[in-house]
């Protein structure tokens, strides 16, 4: 497909249910918020597709009767891929989130909990099961599945750049995808925590967790859940800081990709080698007593191999040149 076409020829070409991102130069990051955030810099990404939607338990289910596929959570870890670990522990998983009655300091043990059997067909652990969700996000997918599942598609993973781009929704210096207010009018635009986090949800019984995509309203390109609902994996090494902007106005990087994977690793666990990538996007756990990341530029860093309750992700195709 020739990259010559125009973003309307681009726009009626979408291949399935997605929506095309016209290429531009951008700026990316924020200054104002966490650290990791920074420094704000321009960007230029070229135009591709992605989906409306973050991939939904439905799709995957289609993708894994297609292929057969276990995902990593429906494993055992490997005991030598995690030295010094309690071989009670070293069983098939995932972490899932469950409010406490009261906390005691940050430590997140207090709300999310390795949960033996939770994966992406029992997103609670337990007995729990996917009726009435086949519409909201898979979650439970470490990075490895979700690249399988792109593959699977004929798809790819975004980059931390194409994917904030295409949450911006074409809007330049706001705060959110939507504008400078994080409830216009009062009315919710995403799926984030709703009372005080994590103790109490303002939110009815059973609607506090994840929601089918497109409960809310879509961003200018005609995305949804860019923002909150879960979490989304990006094909991008985690980085602690955005690399400084180029002196000279020519020299704004062309659609840049995150370092190496080396420098991704967490120097709190010096034992464990296991690279991170960059999630974007914010969940349905964000709130403002807590975690404001539910915002385009906001970012943070998952291992490979971690599942949770509240991420997921979705694909993007770009044009053949």
């Amino acid at each position: 497909m020739a990259l010559a076409l125009d973003n309307e020829q681009h726009r009626s070409l979408a291949p399935g249910d997605m929506v095309w991102i016209p290429g531009r130069t951008f700026t990316m990051g924020s200054d104002h918020h966490y650290p990791e955030e920074a420094p704000s810099h321009p960007v230029t990404v070229d135009g591709f597709w992605i989906e409306a939607t973050p991939v939904t338990n439905r799709q995957f289910t289609a993708f894994v009767k297609a292929t057969g596929y276990v995902t990593f959570a429906e494993k055992a870890p490997d005991p030598k891929d995690y030295p010094g670990a309690r071989p009670n522990m070293l069983k098939a998983g995932s972490l899932v989130f469950t409010p406490p009655k009261s906390v005691n300091g940050p430590d997140i043990s207090q709300w999310w909990a390795f949960k033996f059997g939770a994966n992406w067909r029992r997103p609670y652990g337990g007995l729990s099961d996917l009726r009435g969700k086949l519409d909201h996000p898979v979650v439970h997918v470490a990075f490895c599945d979700a690249k399988a599942y792109a593959e699977w598609a004929g798809l790819d993973l975004p980059t931390e750049a194409e994917w904030e781009l295409a949450a911006r929704g074409g809007l330049d210096d706001v705060e959110f995808a939507w504008g400078d207010e994080l409830m216009p009018g009062g009315v919710a635009m995403a799926n984030t925590w709703a009372g005080t986090f994590p103790t109490h949800s303002t939110k009815p019984a059973g609607k506090d967790r994840t929601t089918p995509v497109r409960s809310f309203p879509p961003n200018g390109y005609g995305a949804y859940d860019m923002i909150g609902n879960v979490w989304e994996w990006t094909s991008d090494y985690w980085s602690t800081r955005h690399p400084q902007p180029a002196a000279k106005s020519c020299c704004i990087p062309q659609n840049p990709r995150g370092g190496p994977a080396d420098e991704s690793y967490d120097s709190r666990l010096p034992d464990i080698r296991i690279a991170r990538r960059v999630l974007k996007g914010g969940s349905h756990l964000c709130a403002p007593n807590y975690c404001r990341r539910y915002r385009p530029a906001a970012r943070h860093a998952e291992p490979e191999d971690t599942s949770t309750s509240h991420v997921g992700f979705r694909c993007i195709k770009r044009p053949v040149a």
